[in-house]
């Protein structure tokens, strides 16, 4: 079932009926636009990137990941868990009537992506953004961390997180699910990507690990690095114009 918030923003029901909102503009080839943690599909909407891509004839499809924004917040043991997000972009697709498109990730959105290109044979090319290898290891210190700080183990290290998400409402107990089960694709099934994927990411950018190792793993990929910090370096010019040239 489709709901329609308005012109450009609608929600349906995932396979396991989960509420998942998005928004749905532009015409022609579409562009999945998958957002980071802690954020929405709103991040996207003042970035250079999304202008240009609707400026230059793409459709530009913007989910609200489950646990995020305007979708479903779920709490069930299994709400996050057997890569549900990755389910919920596929059946995205399916709703939309897709049968291809593009993909542009960042930060934990490109965790999430890079999990779907091993699943989803529609995708014709993908952007891996801000993002290095280490979200490939099932035991990311990183991530255990971020789980624990969403389940009240607040360190140095997380606290700003944690303030940032508590300043805008962000559901603590859902982020906390997100990290806990946050997909993870191995080296080896990296290898099985068949599509060409740009992986980029800022020069100031290597707390998720090295994007140039993370790049050497996947087949048919290319490298960009470009000016800018983990949460700026999406928004710029530089980013968008690499983006639009490889797509």
């Amino acid at each position: 079932m489709c709901t329609f918030m308005n012109a450009q923003e609608a929600s349906f029901q995932s396979f396991d009926e989960t509420k998942i909102v998005y928004s749905d503009e532009g015409n022609g080839k579409a562009v999945v636009l998958i957002h980071g943690f802690i954020n929405s599909r709103k991040s996207w909407d003042n970035t250079i990137l999304k202008r240009e891509l609707l400026s230059k004839g793409y459709r530009v499809i913007v989910p609200d990941l489950r646990g995020n924004g305007d979708s479903d917040k779920p709490y069930g043991p299994n709400a996050y868990s057997s890569d549900a997000e990755v389910k919920d972009l596929m059946a995205l697709a399916t709703h939309l009537g897709l049968k291809k498109y593009l993909a542009v990730g960042y930060s934990r959105g490109s965790i999430v992506l890079a999990k779907l290109l091993t699943e989803d044979k529609r995708i014709k090319k993908a952007v891996i953004g801000g993002m290095g290898i280490d979200f490939t290891n099932p035991q990311w210190d990183r991530r255990i961390m971020f789980a624990e700080a969403f389940d009240g183990n607040v360190t140095a290290e997380t606290e700003g997180a944690v303030n940032y998400a508590k300043s805008i409402n962000a559901d603590l107990k859902s982020l906390y699910l997100q990290q806990k089960h946050q997909p993870v694709t191995s080296l080896k099934e990296l290898k099985t990507i068949k599509v060409k994927v740009l992986v980029i990411a800022g020069d100031l950018d290597t707390d998720n690990g090295d994007p140039g190792a993370l790049q050497k793993e996947i087949p048919n990929s290319e490298l960009k690095i470009i000016k800018g910090d983990h949460n700026g370096a999406y928004k710029t010019a530089q980013f968008s114009q690499a983006i639009c040239s490889f797509l």
